[in-house]
């Protein structure tokens, strides 16, 4: 009889064991990424009344004779597949589809998670809210632009960290140059300087000492002159005095004339305080000038840092501009033409001018060839690159016209010249404003200049036997004997931004569960029952 009462008040535990487990699980039908558990039973120990005999060659074999002895609980397992996906539209949100786990450290120990409800506290790092425990990161993304510091794997989101500037090094062309154009234009380029004296416009008679320009002139001061001719030759550099042998200033119309000398294919003007240097024919030209002032005391001069292309000569000419940055990341306006050579199928890619207070050190591209099939067949010039000056060092810009042989950056075909530019590289400083994250786990953050940037790797990690991680509350997990190391090699699913994972209790399993578990409470109750009447009976033999 004692093995009755035993079986049966084992049974009432095990029973109220999965109704703990049920009960749980409901508990926990609405909690972000909950895994629910199930109970497993098996029966304990048996009391062996008879062994089991052979079979002999006149009788046949018995079995044994056994008597169990109640019912336990054998394992609680944790069913870790994963619950459905929910958005949210909160770019904090985080959702893993596949196996692997968030890992946080709560300042102690890495602790592991599916739920991915974050936010930035206060010192910009990114948190469980719930326990102020941060998110970690894998890899160097973020570390180069400062955002992240390379000594610590806890996230932080940059909200307090401009990004830096950059000064533009790459700029892209494509579209068509047309092969059938001829519509030669005449060069004609500019100091951009509008010389004055006393708020007047200076003409030809206009002392260079009495320019709003100048100051404390003295005899040895010049300026050199130099440049290129129509058709690319060099101009040895060549001295003006601003003082003649007599100690008299010489005048505008004098510089003018030494100008003229120097270009006698050009003619040579001032037009609203500006000094003009126009061909006096059409077509394909180089012609340029540069202007520097030397100083024998302390005077000063203003000149032109570069004389500005109004017209570039051509037998065609396709005009661009664009925006590119300096150093400060303050836009500058460039202005570009390409201009059809003499030579077939050739064009030559000019910078015009640009804006603020820069200077041109190189600006031409020659010898941008064609192919017969109106494909890009490279460059034929020295320089793939020009050099302007202005804020801290040199700026080299690079091209890109496409690819030999092929049709992805510049063509030249039939029809109207389309160039435009295309992509540069160059931006404004700019301050975080958003953020994203892709299904790779990398945060993406847009800043104020519109430019993307990386922000951190979010670390997912994965366990051989996720159903062996110990369960320490909050929706954390810890590594148990049975679970094996994190590892962030393999495949641990990706994230998607705005969404929860929900719990992945199944509400009519459970609700099964329940009838199942008052069921086998009722009938092992009434085993005790049973037991305790033929106990009563007993006892009244006696009396």
């Amino acid at each position: 009889m004692d093995s009755t009462f035993l079986a049966g008040v084992s049974g009432l535990q095990v029973h109220q064991r999965m109704l703990d487990i049920t009960g749980n699980n409901l508990a926990n039908v609405n909690t972000t990424a909950y895994k629910s558990s199930r109970v497993n039973f098996s029966d304990m120990m048996s009391s062996t009344l008879r062994d089991a005999s052979a079979p002999t060659a006149s009788v046949g074999g018995t079995n044994p004779m056994q008597v169990g002895s109640g019912v336990q609980v054998a394992s609680i397992s944790r069913d870790m597949s994963q619950g459905s996906l929910m958005n949210t539209g909160q770019p904090l949100d985080m959702a893993i589809d596949g196996a692997g786990y968030f890992v946080l450290n709560d300042g102690k120990m890495d602790v592991y998670t599916r739920v991915g409800a974050f936010a930035i506290d206060g010192d910009y790092y990114l948190v469980d809210p719930s326990t102020g425990a941060r998110v970690q990161r894998v890899g160097t993304q973020g570390v180069a632009d400062g955002f992240q510091a390379q000594e610590s794997k806890d996230i932080r989101i940059p909200y307090d960290v401009g990004l830096q500037a950059n000064a533009t090094q790459n700029i892209s062309y494509g579209g068509n140059l047309s092969a059938d154009l001829l519509d030669p234009t005449t060069n004609l380029i500019a100091s951009g300087i509008r010389y004055t004296a006393d708020q007047t416009v200076v003409d030809e008679s206009t002392l260079l000492t009495d320019l709003s320009q100048a100051s404390g002139l003295v005899a040895g001061d010049k300026l050199v002159l130099g440049g290129t001719l129509r058709d690319g030759t060099a101009i040895a550099d060549t001295d003006f005095e601003i003082f003649d042998g007599s100690g008299d200033s010489k005048t505008m119309g004098d510089l003018l004339d030494a100008i003229q000398a120097l270009y006698p294919d050009a003619d040579v003007s001032l037009s609203d305080g500006n000094i003009l240097v126009r061909d006096q024919e059409a077509g394909y030209s180089k012609t340029d000038l540069s202007m520097t002032f030397s100083t024998a005391g302390d005077g000063s001069l203003e000149v032109p840092k570069y004389f500005k292309i109004v017209t570039a000569g051509g037998q065609a000419v396709k005009n661009t501009s664009l925006d590119i940055y300096d150093s400060q990341g303050t836009a500058q306006t460039l202005s570009a033409s390409f201009v059809k050579t003499d030579t077939l199928n050739t064009w030559d890619l000019v910078i015009t001018s640009v804006t603020g207070d820069m200077e041109l050190l190189t600006r031409r591209i020659d010898g941008i060839t064609f192919a017969e099939d109106g494909s890009f067949a490279g460059v034929t010039g020295d320089a793939t690159s020009f050099e302007i000056k202005g804020i801290g060092d040199t700026q080299e810009i690079y091209l890109n016209l496409g690819t030999v042989t092929k049709y992805d950056g510049l063509s030249q075909m039939g029809g109207a010249s389309t160039v435009t530019p295309g992509h540069q590289d160059g931006y404004a400083g700019g301050q975080l404003s958003s953020l994203s994250v892709g299904g790779d786990g990398v945060l993406e953050g847009l800043f104020t200049n519109g430019i993307r940037r990386d922000i951190a790797s979010i670390k997912l990690a994965t366990f051989q036997n996720p159903s062996g991680l110990t369960s320490l509350g909050g929706n954390y997990y810890t590594i148990s004997a049975n679970s094996g190391d994190p590892t962030t090699e393999g495949v641990a699913g990706t994230v998607q931004g705005g969404s929860l994972e929900k719990s992945n209790v199944q509400t009519a399993n459970e609700f099964i569960n329940l009838i199942a578990a008052q069921n086998g409470y009722q009938v092992n109750a009434r085993t005790i029952k049973v037991a305790t009447e033929m106990v009563t009976e007993l006892v009244n033999l006696i009396r």
